[in-house]
């Protein structure tokens, strides 16, 4: 097995495990009412978007999700939360640092203890249990959104049930349609979008694959001209009325599950190291790609 493969597996233990530690953190994360904003690269900018509008649909404030490159934190945030496997991204450390100065109330949450982020953040939470050895980022983002979700008072029961149903399925029967696409488009509505920003990536990281991500409304105006016969549309949470059969119409398959976004995304992660194997890919080590971005002084 991949270092992915049993990273994969261990994520319904892993969200119910954070789940149990949310009165010990909760303190830390932003209260209703607050004015929020993430930041995070790469997989953590998009869990942050899952939980921006999550949180906003909930009703507990208005928040943004920024990429760490990308951000506008000027705008009198009440609380920033920090994202970061490593704890060593060069943007990831700027931003901590102008929090810092800013006196920006903020607080990290790191899988790998002793990094930098994890030591210079106002408040850091640590996930050491699911850090990673595959470079493709799996259980930490996901378990990262676990968390939050809980936060906002969300429930995680669907999800840890539905996530241990997946992982239970054999391959042979669990993508029908897809074992042999040449290229996915993945849509979303609300706090889906997010999550299929996330499956996009994944499938380029591990498979070197030709992925793409839209809002489902958005898909209609212009995306749905790639749809053919030898491609799919995968779709996360509601889809709109009508959808479906327009994709169909253009031949191709159209992938959509009635269970918990997170566990449809573990499904994806499992389609991943199956076309990594039938591609003859190592998905542990994704082709230019490495654990963090650490930028020298001439970048």
């Amino acid at each position: 097995m991949t270092h992915l493969e049993r990273e994969i597996a261990t994520q319904p233990d892993d969200w119910a495990s954070v789940v149990g530690r949310l009165p010990e953190v909760a303190h830390l994360l932003p209260q209703r009412g607050e004015r929020v904003a993430t930041i995070g690269c790469g997989t953590s900018w998009f869990m942050g978007q899952s939980y921006a509008v999550l949180r906003e649909s909930l009703g507990h404030g208005v928040t943004d999700a920024f990429a760490a490159s990308e951000n506008f934190l000027d705008r009198g945030y009440d609380r920033v939360v920090v994202i970061t496997r490593s704890g060593t991204t060069t943007e990831v450390i700027e931003v901590v640092d102008t929090l810092r100065a800013a006196g920006t109330p903020h607080v990290a949450i790191v899988a790998t203890p002793g990094t930098p982020v994890a030591e210079a953040a106002e408040s850091t939470i640590l996930l050491p249990e699911v850090d990673e050895q595959s470079v493709v980022q799996t259980r930490f983002a996901t378990t990262v959104l676990a968390l939050l979700r809980a936060s906002l008072g969300d429930s995680l029961d669907a999800a840890i049930s539905d996530a241990r149903a997946v992982l239970a399925e054999g391959d042979d029967t669990a993508y029908d349609g897809l074992v042999d696409v040449e290229q996915v488009t993945f849509v979303g509505r609300g706090w889906t979008n997010g999550i299929a920003n996330e499956a996009a990536l994944k499938l380029r990281e591990s498979v070197q694959f030709w992925s793409e991500s839209y809002p489902a409304m958005e898909y209609r105006h212009g995306p749905i001209s790639i749809a053919a016969p030898g491609r799919a549309t995968w779709a996360f949470g509601e889809v709109p009325e009508g959808l479906a059969d327009e994709v169909r119409r253009t031949g191709a398959h159209f992938e959509h599950r009635d269970i918990d976004p997170m566990a449809e995304l573990v499904r994806l992660q499992r389609f991943c190291v199956m076309r990594a194997a039938k591609a003859g890919i190592d998905p542990d080590q994704p082709r230019n790609l490495t654990r963090s971005i650490i930028l020298d002084d001439a970048s």
